[in-house]
C-alpha cells in the first residue's frame, strides 16, 4: 500500500471556496465550492500531478483531506 498523502483544505471566505494544497503532492493548488466536489476533483488531480512530477509509484494514491474553517459565533440580540 502506498503512503497516505495529506492534503489541506482551507475555507477562503472572501472567495467562497475551499482551497486545497499539499506538501505531499507538488504543484497541488485547486479550489471548489464544496468539500465533496473538492474531494472528487482531487481523485483525478492527485494521480495526474504525481505522474507529471515523476513520483507516481503504483496505481492507487490514498489521501487524507484535512479541512479547516474558521468561524465566529455571535450571541443573538434578545
Amino acid at each position: 500500500m502506498n503512503k497516505i498523502l495529506f492534503i489541506r483544505a482551507e475555507w477562503d471566505a472572501e472567495a467562497g471556496v475551499w482551497v486545497a494544497t499539499s506538501d505531499d503532492v507538488p504543484g497541488l493548488a485547486t479550489e471548489s465550492d464544496t468539500l465533496e466536489a473538492l474531494s472528487a476533483k482531487l481523485e483525478t488531480m492527485v494521480p495526474e500531478l504525481l505522474e507529471a512530477n515523476g513520483s507516481a509509484d503504483g496505481v492507487e494514491f490514498p489521501f487524507e483531506l484535512l479541512a479547516r474553517k474558521f468561524s465566529v459565533a455571535r450571541k443573538q440580540a434578545s
